[in-house]
């Protein structure tokens, strides 16, 4: 192979090559970073579409999320906007490693997802429960992803491929006993749902105290506005 080969090789390649691993593996806490901010600015841009039906922000969203995955994907995520941020973020933090194979499969979801808004909102220019629907799913998965570690395209990934999964995320992939402080006692499990209880029933007796607008206290706002 030419230099030049070996050169085009490096740029176009997915994972990194992490010595004590035998497959191309990612930093697991970039990824973390990377889904909280690109949920942090999809979840703003609906704000605009849900409360002032304004689409401009959700189109440039849907612009730079389709542009980053592609890179991500076809070129390499060494190069995502999105993942180079989430590193500077996390740059002090011990590495989490997660394999590469897994990791491609989800984000192929990603660019199907959002070549499907960039038609529909962008080119289209129309919205319809699909869009609305699939930016739902997006969010749901990049809110996975960045609060839990969960990555939910990636459990689609053994039911395409019939190898398993390797380096995976609090080792998930791997058949484990749990360890005490990872159990959840029934005493606790009554406590999550007492407090949903407790919700429910807040709503149903102060729903209509809670709706009553708050008042000015200091009535600063209001001889504001009488200027």
């Amino acid at each position: 192979m030419t230099k030049k080969g070996v050169k085009v090789n490096r740029i176009i390649k997915f994972g990194e090559d992490v010595e004590g691993y035998n497959i191309p593996v990612f930093n697991e806490r970039e990824i973390r970073a990377s889904a909280g901010i690109l949920f942090l600015i999809i979840f703003i841009s609906l704000m605009f579409v849900l409360f002032q039906e304004n689409f401009l922000m959700i189109k440039y969203a849907i612009t730079g999320f389709l542009t980053d995955f592609i890179i991500r994907v076809f070129v390499n995520p060494k190069f995502s906007p999105s993942l180079i941020i989430g590193r500077l973020v996390v740059r002090n933090q011990v590495p989490e490693y997660v394999g590469a194979a897994q990791k491609k499969f989800a984000w192929i979801i990603g660019v199907v997802l959002a070549t499907i808004m960039f038609i529909f909102l962008v080119i289209v220019n129309a919205f319809s429960p699909i869009t609305g629907i699939i930016c739902l799913i997006c969010l749901i998965f990049l809110f996975f992803e960045s609060a839990f570690g969960i990555c939910l395209g990636c459990k689609f990934y053994s039911m395409f491929y019939k190898e398993k999964a390797q380096y995976c995320p609090g080792e998930v992939c791997d058949v484990k006993s749990k360890q005490d402080i990872q159990k959840t006692s029934k005493v606790q499990l009554l406590i999550v749902f007492g407090f949903i209880a407790y919700i429910i029933l807040a709503v149903f007796l102060f729903n209509n105290t809670f709706s009553k607008k708050p008042y000015d206290l200091f009535g600063i706002y209001g001889s504001a506005q009488s200027k």
